[in-house]
């Protein structure tokens, strides 16, 4: 059945639809959907009965939702509209290779719906289809390349597949368009600068990130971030008195976390037992009420031997007194 062009009223109500949907009210969404169904011009409208059978769906009437969207898209099966609904009811069943391919005959027929676009990556990146997660982001950015999630998303896709590299080359052209001073707070500025440092950790550019976190250090929000990331760096760069110096600001920070201390051992490369029992016994004299430090020696201390002990003896000792207590 060819598709089926509104007029203004009904094209009016068509977009109320929509927006009751989006908003959830799915009941006023129903009603509008009678409005132009009741229309005997309109009775068949593949959109609208979709919409209807989208929001059944939403109201848990799922066999009355399929029976209806599958109706619209017979009758329009030009619409991205009704192919996109039947997609996302198909994700709605967890269905997601049959979603996917709902998604891509949308495509067909509105290669450009941001919409479409944006559930279909969703679907890929959860499906792990990571080359076509990447073609989807790029579409993306092309539409929407003034947008942050445009960028973000394309330099995700190919962290993703390790390509780290040109995912540090996507971050680093983003970052040459923002318009930022040292001075301002800007925590979504800080996170990208804390994603970047992250893919050249990953890519095995210790020195690099070293670098990248000392230059834009004072435009990152989050300062207990970059000290953590100072000091892993240092140890991967065999720096280890640069290192045990953080790992000992970390830890007068929080004495009870397990990672610093691990960190600080890394740093000092203690020869022996008693190399390494010191470095808690410090800690012990710094943090006198820390359980961390003192739980932590128990890993690589050892105990004296135990006294051999004659069980069956022990147990004739058991039984014996267990039996003068039963006497009465």
């Amino acid at each position: 059945m060819p598709s089926v062009t509104l007029p203004q009223k009904e094209n009016a109500l068509f977009k109320r639809i929509l927006r009751c949907y989006e908003h959830k009210q799915y009941r006023n969404g129903l009603k509008f959907c009678k409005q132009i169904l009741s229309n005997p011009k309109f009775a068949e409208h593949g959109e609208t009965l979709a919409m209807k059978g989208l929001t059944l769906n939403c109201l848990g009437k799922k066999e009355d939702a399929y029976e209806l969207v599958r109706r619209g898209l017979r009758n329009d099966l030009k619409s991205h509209v009704c192919w996109h609904v039947y997609g996302l009811l198909q994700r709605s069943d967890k269905k997601y290779d049959e979603a996917i391919k709902c998604y891509r005959n949308a495509l067909k027929w509105d290669k450009d719906n941001l919409q479409i676009l944006r559930d279909l990556s969703l679907l890929q990146i959860q499906m792990r289809d990571l080359e076509g997660y990447r073609e989807t982001r790029y579409q993306l950015l092309q539409l929407r390349p003034g947008q942050r999630a445009s960028w973000i998303g394309y330099a995700v896709a190919y962290h993703l597949l390790e390509d780290f590299e040109m995912a540090a080359k996507i971050v680093e052209e983003f970052r040459k368009t923002q318009q930022t001073s040292p001075d301002k707070v800007d925590y979504e500025y800080s996170e990208l600068l804390l994603y970047q440092n992250q893919i050249l950790r990953e890519a095995g550019l210790h020195k690099e990130a070293l670098e990248h976190l000392n230059s834009y250090e004072k435009q990152m929000c989050d300062k207990l971030a970059v000290e953590e990331t100072r000091g892993e760096l240092l140890l991967k760069l065999e720096r280890p008195e640069e290192a045990s110096e953080i790992y000992t600001r970390l830890l007068e920070r929080n004495p009870e976390n397990w990672a610093y201390y691990k960190g600080l051992e890394y740093a000092l490369k203690p020869g022996s037992i008693e190399e390494h029992q010191k470095i808690y016994e410090e800690s012990w004299v710094k943090f006198p009420r820390g359980l961390v430090p003192r739980r932590l020696p128990l890993n690589f201390l050892t105990a004296p031997p135990v006294a051999n002990i004659n069980f069956s003896t022990t147990e004739t000792i058991r039984w014996s007194t267990a039996g003068e207590g039963s006497g009465g």
